[in-house]
């Protein structure tokens, strides 16, 4: 019997067209669009946040969401009735950032169906590669699993060893929501080090803190990655102009020297998924432009710099 599988993750999406199981996948949430065939596949998943707001407003609405006690994103149940998966895939790390798996495993009562659940909660690069081949082996692809895990740990052991000859390690500050501030973490500081830099704020595992103003003021980084979760490049670029007038004020010497980058944060770096490879790379061209140059190329249209 054919397995049937739907992804409530972005991230999920991606191991699983990456397992080569793209044809067994029969629904998808909305937020899913990576390969970029997968938007063919049904959604099951809705959100009730306004996403063409500005980043502040977006959080306002967030926080006004949780305060009143609902949820942020709904499973269309009629839709995950009619596609009938044998598995789901999840998660149960991020409320704010996918279906929770509370809301899944209710909607899955509703179906009344036996229905296998994975759900993913990686907080580390270790952790997502685990990720991978533990959903390899549910669906009986372990080899392929195992192959996949060893390329992406190949990747990041090429960008390590060519940024362990770097004569410096800049101080980065990696930036994954603007209003109000929040600091990269989970695999973040991991990424940072392997590109040949030091992490400031957050150590690996850590949840992403928020940081005032007077906070913020008062580090002094070599090198700022800006990536908001949920944000492409356009739409980051869209705030450019509230973003230059928080970095006027904050004065950091790596802004007034082009030292501050925006990246795709919604294809890379917040996917715990096949993708922190490139993201990995992104980050490299990013702290050591010298070193790198050839994966700046490679990645010119998922970065650049953000100039005063």
């Amino acid at each position: 019997m054919t397995t049937r599988i739907a992804s409530l993750l972005p991230s999920a999406t991606e191991i699983l067209c990456a397992l080569g199981m793209r044809e067994q996948l029969v629904g998808r949430s909305h937020e899913c669009d990576f390969p970029s065939d997968v938007t063919a596949v049904r959604s099951l998943t809705r959100s009730h946040v306004k996403h063409e707001a500005v980043s502040g407003d977006i959080d306002l609405d967030v926080r006004r969401i949780l305060r009143e006690v609902l949820a942020i994103y709904e499973v269309d149940v009629e839709a995950l009735k009619d596609v009938a998966p044998s598995v789901v895939v999840t998660q149960n790390l991020c409320d704010v950032c996918a279906v929770s798996l509370s809301d899944v495993e209710r909607a899955l009562k509703e179906i009344a169906s036996e229905v296998q659940v994975v759900s993913l909660s990686p907080t580390r690069l270790s952790e997502v590669w685990d990720d991978v081949r533990r959903v390899g082996s549910v669906l009986g692809m372990e080899r392929m699993a195992g192959r996949v895990v060893a390329d992406l740990e190949a990747r990041l052991d090429l960008v390590r060893s060519r940024a362990a000859i770097a004569d410096t390690r800049p101080s980065v500050l990696t930036i994954e929501w603007l209003d109000p501030v929040m600091i990269g973490g989970m695999w973040m500081p991991e990424l940072v080090e392997l590109a040949g830099g030091v992490p400031l704020v957050t150590a690996a595992g850590d949840h992403a803190p928020t940081l005032d103003e007077d906070a913020l003021r008062e580090l002094e980084p070599d090198m700022v990655l800006i990536k908001p979760c949920g944000f492409n490049l356009a739409r980051t670029r869209a705030e450019a102009s509230a973003l230059c007038a928080l970095l006027d004020r904050l004065g950091w010497k790596a802004w007034q020297e082009g030292r501050v980058y925006l990246a795709d944060g919604n294809a890379f770096f917040n996917r715990p998924g096949p993708r922190l490879a490139e993201s990995l790379e992104i980050m490299a061209a990013c702290v050591h432009p010298e070193l790198f140059d050839d994966m700046a190329e490679a990645h010119s249209s998922d970065y650049g710099r953000l100039r005063p």
